[in-house]
């Protein structure tokens, strides 16, 4: 069937269902919908009484399923409308009557339109395919194992849709029982392609139809020579979803850049008083050296901090680039107004008061003062920024002004705090701190888009508690991950998720498990927590890009290369295997009792000379890419003999041109902190009193390489 023969097929049936007043589709009109996507199912008819019933199941030859047929009636199984195996026409005319009887007891009120006559599928592995309207990607296709035991395993894996070919058919090794599907305990595998197969067609069908708002495939039956859906159910939405605005690339970077590299900024709500969140923030602006025009504005005074205020911002000679507004929530529409007058393209909104206090038309009616003149909104509800390389502090909280290449975002206030504390006490450079707060408009993917771009951003780390358009979050993604990492922190994640919407499929698509999904799928790297994410965030510029899978543990301490493994298995990094020469190698240097293989044990009395010699061949061999270093305190070697022969033998590579990701876990007394500080310093990952957060990093630096396209392997 031509495409525009399947659409137009499937649009009148839809119309159809539509006027009627119905969202649920029948199972006749479900199989309309399948003929036309080409979407494999049973040979089926429709019986409106009982004769129709036996000669249906008569042409089919062999064990019919009967299920009832009724728009009122979504879940078949559970009126009793479903008798599966039914041969004969005695037991037809029986099956009929008890499905019709069943079916009146379950619903006294349900419109009847028949029994639906199916023959029977072949045995097979059960498998679920379906699609769901998820509120923050839009359409999903989901893929899993099917049957009654769906929601009991939940073993199921999420896409954008639509996906071509290849991605529905990684979606099967995506399972945790995708061992299954290739056949186990001598049983054939299914037929995989014709599973990929269903499952881009049903993409492609909610991506032709965007008023679907779920198709549920369950079970679909896969067998070596096929797959077919032995039940299709398609359900509409209630009403339209509602699209956000979404602006061009060139937009957003141009407003971005004037946001992040302002030379010119407005403080509307600037005063003299000690306490005020304007005061504070004039002070920021002040006191962190920022170069450009600072312009406060104030109806109620003449000079701020030595500074002309200005009555209204229409005052401000020449161009501002930003307005910040330290203002109530009431007085901020007016004041919007003057700012979309005056052509700034970035009004940076703190003040809260807005949607997380239930004042949600009050934030509607700023949002369409600001898209009215073109002006972007961060905020509001936010603590303000920082853009470090501009000595810009537009905040009312702590300065900062480390300068470095990691970009921090947050959706809270605290969590931003924290992310100040921790930079400071790590010594962590950024290049950028940025509020989200109830993201009116502005939110993570145009801080993408810019970050991905900007030349004093290397790492990219983002605490977020929702995304207001997923997609464009992906398309983002895709675009800067290839050039440096995304770490997110997704709060939330034990949030009950989407409600069942009538369909397996849609209680299966909780919020997190999507998020987890279809952010692996755009290469992100996710954090289990916040220390996580900024420890990420400040180890992966840090590290140098592995070439290969092979790490090696070299370790003074056995215990800890028991905890080490241990850590690189749970991070899915791979152990080397040792060859022969390479064992041989590594014997040379360590005692007869210390034990070579993968870890390398070299026991606890050695030299520094036994951790420099088997450091140095660690480095030196091209088949090993990566080390995870285990030291444990003795006075033979002490912490800081360790950090400094560590450190420089690393270097000493570096400047041959050989750079391998290096992390180290240190257990000892208290000098191992500073010995930790040292070697992070110098580029060797390096954490006290844990095997678990070094190998971590690691691991997170895997997964951004795999994802960028420095490995083999997805992410």
């Amino acid at each position: 069937m031509m495409a525009e023969d399947r659409v137009l097929r499937v649009r009148t049936l839809l119309d159809t269902v539509r006027a009627e007043g119905r969202t649920a589709l029948t199972a006749p009109e479900g199989k309309v919908i399948a003929d036309a996507y080409g979407i494999a199912v049973p040979g089926e008819e429709l019986a409106t009484d009982v004769d129709e019933a036996v000669a249906c199941a008569a042409r089919f030859g062999g064990p019919v399923v009967m299920k009832i047929v009724s728009p009122d009636i979504l879940h078949k199984t559970d009126a009793g409308g479903v008798i599966v195996g039914v041969e004969g026409a005695a037991d037809v005319r029986a099956a009929f009557h008890t499905i019709i009887d069943n079916a009146r007891a379950y619903n006294a009120k349900a419109r009847i339109e028949g029994v639906q006559v199916q023959e029977l599928l072949p045995q097979g592995q059960e498998v679920i395919v379906g699609a769901v309207t998820d509120p923050t990607f839009g359409k999903v296709v989901a893929f899993g194992l099917g049957g009654v035991l769906v929601e009991v395993l939940k073993d199921v894996t999420f896409r954008l849709a639509p996906v071509d070919a290849d991605e529905a058919l990684s979606m099967l090794d995506s399972i945790r029982s995708a061992e299954i599907l290739r056949g186990v305990r001598g049983a054939a595998g299914v037929d995989r392609w014709a599973i990929a197969e269903q499952i881009r067609r049903v993409s492609q069908l909610v991506t032709d139809f965007p008023e679907i708002a779920e198709v549920d495939l369950n079970p679909v039956i896969a067998t070596p020579e096929g797959a077919v859906a032995a039940d299709i159910r398609v359900i509409l939405s209630e009403a339209p979803v509602k699209q956000r605005r979404r602006y061009a690339r060139e937009e957003i970077l141009t407003s971005m850049r004037r946001l992040m590299q302002p030379r010119s900024v407005a403080v509307i709500g600037a005063s003299n008083e000690q306490g005020k969140i304007g005061n504070s923030v004039m002070r920021n602006l002040i006191d962190g050296g920022f170069s450009g025009e600072i312009h406060p504005v104030n109806p109620k005074a003449d000079d701020i901090l030595g500074r002309k205020a200005y009555k209204s911002v229409t005052d401000v000679p020449g161009e501002v680039d930003v307005a910040v507004f330290a203002i109530p929530a009431k007085f901020v529409a007016a004041a919007l107004e003057e700012v979309g007058r005056k052509g700034i393209p970035n009004a940076v909104l703190i003040p809260s008061g807005f949607a997380e206090t239930g004042e949600h038309e009050l934030q509607d009616e700023i949002v369409a003062i600001a898209e009215r003149h073109g002006t972007r909104l961060l905020g509001p509800n936010i603590y303000g920024y920082y853009s470090t390389w501009q000595d810009l502090c537009a905040t009312f909280c702590t300065p900062y002004d480390v300068k470095g290449g990691v970009a921090l975002t947050s959706q809270s206030g605290g969590i931003g705090m924290a992310i100040l504390g921790f930079a400071r006490t790590t010594k962590t450079g950024v290049s950028a701190i940025v509020g989200l707060g109830n993201k009116s408009d502005l939110d993570e993917d145009d801080l993408l888009t810019w970050f991905g771009e900007d030349p004093h951003t290397e790492c990219i780390a983002m605490h977020l508690e929702d995304l207001k358009d997923g997609r464009a979050f992906v398309e983002a993604a895709r675009e800067t991950v290839p050039k440096k990492p995304v770490v997110v922190l997704k709060a939330g994640r034990t949030a009950a998720g989407a409600k069942a919407a009538g369909s397996h499929t849609g209680a299966l698509a909780g919020d997190d498990a999507v998020y987890d999904d279809i952010l692996r799928q755009a290469g992100v790297i996710r954090a289990p927590g916040l220390n996580d994410m900024l420890e990420y965030a400040r180890a992966l510029p840090v590290l140098p890009t592995p070439k290969g899978d092979n790490v090696v543990i070299i370790t003074g301490a056995g215990g800890s290369g028991v905890l080490l493994s241990d850590a690189v298995t749970d991070n899915g990094l791979s152990l080397m295997e040792i060859p022969p020469d390479l064992d041989e190698a590594f014997r040379k240097f360590i005692p007869p009792f210390g034990a070579a293989g993968n870890p390398v044990d070299i026991t606890g009395g050695e030299p520094p000379s036994t951790y420099e010699a088997t450091i140095r061949l660690g480095l030196q061999d091209p088949r090993i890419h990566a080390l995870v270093l285990g030291y444990w305190h003795t006075i033979v070697t002490p912490p800081m003999v360790f950090a400094e022969l560590t450190a420089r033998v690393v270097a000493d590579f570096r400047q041959r041109g050989i750079e391998k990701p290096v992390v180290a876990s240190l257990a000892g007394d208290v000098e191992v902190e500073e010995a930790c500080q040292y070697l992070y310093e110098r580029g060797v990952v390096a954490y006290p009193y844990t095997t678990e957060k070094p190998v971590a990093v690691l691991g997170a630096k895997y997964r951004w390489a795999r994802a960028a396209g420095h490995l083999g392997g997805g992410s």
